[in-house]
């Protein structure tokens, strides 16, 4: 995400690499991120650690990571970018036939089951923000998949209102409670999927109407 960047805080954000090897090692950090926050959560997360793990020098991890904010909001920007792709496949293979209600369910269903695969994305992204950054990403994925789901409804000629972003905030609804669903059982429980789409749903049914036509 670009839009932004530059009102906040550097040390925030990851510095991309020039050169082939810088390329090399900024994935490589990020790797070693991602098994060591698998391993050890948020509280055993840190610079130093992740260079005794990687068996780098600070120094090389600092010169793409000014703070450890910097790798763990690089690193929820990606599983926020591979959450949308894999979401945007699901939506692609599942048909135009499929009525909006059933397709909206069997989207947020995909989202549960990459949020159960992947547990780094769902402590960063459903954990909740850890900087300011990283909120501003989250709410960027939250913009970004509320236009996967305007493209779903435009598919069987529906819309919803642009403003208010009826489908972004249908979106927030439903990732909210995947939150709750965390924090209380660890990972998206298949109660709390069914229950995040069944607010969706809902919260659309109020607007979802033939293309062309106004909302109530």
């Amino acid at each position: 995400m670009q839009a932004g960047r530059t009102a906040l805080d550097p040390r925030a954000l990851a510095i991309q690499p020039q050169r082939e090897a810088g390329v090399r090692r900024y994935n490589s950090v990020l790797q070693g991120a991602d098994a060591l926050l698998r391993e050890e959560g948020l509280n055993g997360f840190s610079i130093p650690a992740l260079a005794d793990r990687l068996s780098y020098t600070r120094r090389s991890i600092y010169k793409f990571f000014p703070t450890p904010y910097a790798v763990l909001n690089a690193l929820t920007e990606e599983y926020l970018e591979r959450l949308d792709a894999h979401l945007r496949s699901a939506a692609a293979h599942m048909g135009e036939a499929l009525p909006w209600d059933q397709a909206v369910t069997a989207v947020n269903t995909e989202a549960a089951n990459f949020h159960n695969a992947h547990p780094v994305a769902r402590l960063l992204i459903l954990g909740g923000a850890v900087t300011d950054e990283s909120f501003r990403v989250t709410e960027y994925a939250i913009h970004k998949l509320g236009r996967l789901l305007h493209e779903l409804l435009a598919q069987r000629a529906l819309a919803v209102p642009a403003d208010p972003d009826v489908a972004s905030i249908a979106v927030d609804i439903g990732t909210a409670v995947f939150r709750v669903s965390n924090l209380y059982h660890g990972r998206v429980t298949p109660q709390y999927a069914a229950e995040s789409a069944h607010a969706m749903v809902a919260y659309l049914h109020k607007y979802v109407q033939p293309d062309g036509e106004a909302a109530a």
